[in-house]
Parts: C-alpha cells; sequence; structure tokens
C-alpha cells in the first residue's frame, strides 16, 4: 500500500510552504494528542487562486478546485507540527467555509473539493466528520476556508 505522500506525488501534486499567517495566530497548533488549524485559505505562493462569492464571480467548479487548494494548504500545516504528510493518522473534521451568493446553496459540493482530496490521499483515514457553511464574506474576498483537525500517526484510543 502506497504511503499518503506517493499518492500527492501521483496526483502531481505537492504539498506547499506554510503558509504565512495574516494576522495575530498561528498556522497550526497540537493539544490533546490532536492537531488543528486556522483557517487556510486557497492561496499558492501568497495568491489566491480564485475572489468572490461562490454563485456570483466563482463557479461552483472553481470552489470545489479552491476547496482543494485550500485543504492542501491545511495538510501542509498539520504536517508541519508531525513530520510530514506521512505522519498524519487519521483526518478527523474538515470544516469548509464557502463565500456564497445570496442565492447559492451548493456548499456541501465545493465542500467536496476538500473532502475528495482527503480521501484519496488517505484511504479510510480521510473518512472524516465534516461542516460546509455558506457565509457572506471572507477574508481578502477568498472564496473558500478550510479548517481542520488530524489526528497523528501511532496515537491509540
Amino acid at each position: 500500500m502506497s504511503t499518503p505522500s506517493a499518492r500527492l506525488a501521483q496526483l502531481g501534486l505537492s504539498l506547499p510552504p506554510v503558509a504565512t499567517p495574516l494576522a495575530a495566530y498561528v498556522p497550526a497548533i497540537v493539544s490533546s494528542g490532536h492537531v488543528y488549524t486556522s483557517g487556510q485559505l486557497p492561496s499558492i505562493a501568497g495568491e489566491l487562486t480564485y475572489v468572490g462569492k461562490v454563485g456570483a464571480e466563482v463557479t461552483p467548479e472553481q470552489g470545489a478546485e479552491a476547496a482543494r487548494t485550500a485543504m492542501l494548504n491545511a495538510l501542509a500545516a498539520a504536517a508541519s507540527l508531525v513530520g510530514g504528510l506521512d505522519q498524519i493518522g487519521r483526518i478527523v473534521k474538515v470544516t469548509v467555509f464557502v463565500a456564497s451568493a445570496p442565492t447559492f446553496t451548493g456548499q456541501p459540493a465545493v465542500a467536496n473539493g476538500a473532502s475528495e482530496l482527503v480521501a484519496e490521499l488517505f484511504g479510510d483515514a480521510g473518512r472524516h466528520v465534516r461542516s460546509a457553511v455558506g457565509v457572506s464574506v471572507l477574508p481578502l474576498d477568498a472564496p473558500v476556508e478550510v479548517e481542520l483537525t488530524i489526528e497523528p500517526a501511532g496515537v491509540a484510543w
């Protein structure tokens, strides 16, 4: 069985550097055996991939792609604290905030961009609980923001 980092490479992806916080917080923290990330935006090299509201300036498909990018940033933040992607034992919870046009109700499909990536990388250990929340605006006018809770490898209950 291949590792999450090998599956990431097979997808033609790599973990980005951990994003620099925009304000007074840290990208991720360990507490009670879990790693919690701050909200991560869909940025590559410090630039947002899309700007605007899903259902208006951003299509649902672009929103799902942005959620996938934000998930890569969240995974990078979590992996930085546990020794790499392969040291993530389980994805526990994913929260996806979707900046939505007033009539847009497809937040779950947008959030699938993040959820499907961790399923591809971690298999059964990528199955997680999730919230997909529509909001009026996000920092820097990002279309999505992703928070992640993980359990490091080797944690036994």
